[in-house]
């Protein structure tokens, strides 16, 4: 049996911050990832040199995520995508109504919807999303923008701001911060987002972080209502007083033994993921030079070329992603990928000619759980009561965040927390 202060489940985003936070207080700790490589998903493939993120990554600038990892020293290096937004309508490709003069001479709107657009952008630059209250986005949308294509433009912005399409469940105010933020400037990550997960792995281990991959977490152990340690696939145990689980809603419940007498019971009912199908292609060029991104109005697709700011291949062979937000319900994988196909056609014909390797995941749990309708209460974590030392972190564990925000400033919320507490012995 070995003992630890702290053990912290899981080697992606949320579990490295919330181990070195813990680590730089003092306390012993020891990180647990099932998996033979680091970084959940934030781990970037490398493919024939070219280097794709597990589908759409951003790093907003505004957001809880760049603050955290700039305090803890990480560099981040990368670009932003273009400003020159395109509209994929009817089956045609059209400019984005995205700057005063492109509103005003827009051919998708009417007078009237044009000025609808620019007092809708004024609007989301100056208005409190916090107060927006608990309305679904669509109930919120259909009672505040009388233009139908105005509200084709803003869901789509919706979308592409929370990697999710869910308009009947999403709640409108999350919802209308997460675009704020996404307006205030957005990078692409020079190497993918494994250099961020390599850097936080790195200072992990200097900070006296104990690193296990490999290791497949069986049991959290706890007896009259206290954490007692954790029981690994191989039988070994581990001592320890905190516990952090970064592990998905119903993983978590898993872990636990009698969870259903415990709030964990309660956020694996209550969750409700979202999924997307995710296209990454590597491109000798792009057979219409400038169109860069482009955003589908009249369907849940994104197209975006990553390499025209970020580094993302050693030869400058191009990287573009493309994703279909599908929300909470399984999809058609052939379906999805035929879509994004399409999609991509209309965009760039002749692409296929220039392919040089590729990556389709269908199915891809974006989040764990979103902000939505009928969800008990809007902030997750980072306790577990019922159990005195176990904690909850991840995209799941918001205080209002959303994405890698929600899994930064919940891992920062967990360990804060155990640094409260006394010390193991």
């Amino acid at each position: 049996m070995t003992k630890y202060d702290t053990a912290v489940i899981g080697g992606g985003l949320a579990g490295f911050i919330a181990a070195l936070e813990v680590a730089k207080g003092g306390r012993s700790v020891v990180l647990l990832e099932r998996s033979g490589r680091m970084g959940g998903r934030a781990m970037t493939n490398n493919k024939n040199g070219v280097l794709f993120n597990l589908g759409g990554h951003a790093l907003y600038r505004a957001g809880d995520a760049f603050r955290i990892l700039q305090e803890l020293g990480v560099r981040i290096e990368g670009g932003p995508p273009s400003a020159k937004v395109n509209a994929l309508w009817n089956k045609g490709v059209v400019p984005m109504p995205a700057t005063p003069l492109s509103m005003l001479t827009s051919k998708l709107l009417s007078w009237s919807g044009k000025l609808g657009l620019l007092r809708l952008v004024i609007r989301l630059s100056k208005m409190d999303a916090s107060k927006v209250g608990n309305a679904p986005l669509r109930q919120w949308a259909e009672q505040e923008i009388a233009d139908p294509m105005v509200r084709h433009i803003f869901y789509s912005l919706c979308r592409t701001a929370t990697y999710t399409f869910d308009p009947d469940h999403q709640l409108a105010g999350p919802v209308l911060g997460q675009v704020q933020r996404s307006l205030k400037g957005v990078l692409y990550i020079h190497g993918g987002w494994q250099k961020i997960v390599d850097q936080l792995h790195q200072k992990a281990i200097d900070a006296g972080v104990h690193i296990i991959s490999g290791s497949d977490v069986k049991e959290i152990v706890h007896g009259n209502g206290q954490v007692q340690g954790i029981k690994l696939a191989g039988e070994e145990m581990l001592e320890v007083s905190h516990i952090i689980s970064t592990a998905s809603p119903s993983e978590t419940y898993k872990l636990v033994p009698n969870a259903d007498r415990t709030i964990l019971k309660q956020w694996k009912d209550e969750a409700r993921p979202s999924k997307a199908a995710c296209l990454d292609l590597a491109l000798r060029k792009l057979s219409v030079p400038g169109r860069d991104v482009a955003i589908a109005l009249d369907q849940p697709i994104f197209f975006s070329h990553h390499t025209l700011n970020a580094k993302l291949s050693e030869d400058g062979t191009l990287v573009v992603h493309m994703v279909k937000y599908n929300g909470q319900g399984e999809s058609n994988p052939k379906d999805d990928e035929e879509a994004l196909t399409a999609a991509m056609n209309t965009l760039h014909p002749g692409w296929e000619k220039e392919v040089v390797t590729k990556q389709f995941l269908p199915n891809m749990t974006v989040v764990h759980d979103t902000l939505h309708v009928g969800k008990t209460n809007m902030q997750t974590g980072p306790d577990v009561k019922g159990i005195r030392g176990l904690y909850v972190a991840g995209d799941w564990a918001s205080h209002g965040e959303m994405l890698a925000d929600a899994s930064a400033a919940s891992a920062r919320r967990a360990a804060q927390a155990i640094l409260k507490m006394p010390q193991f012995a």
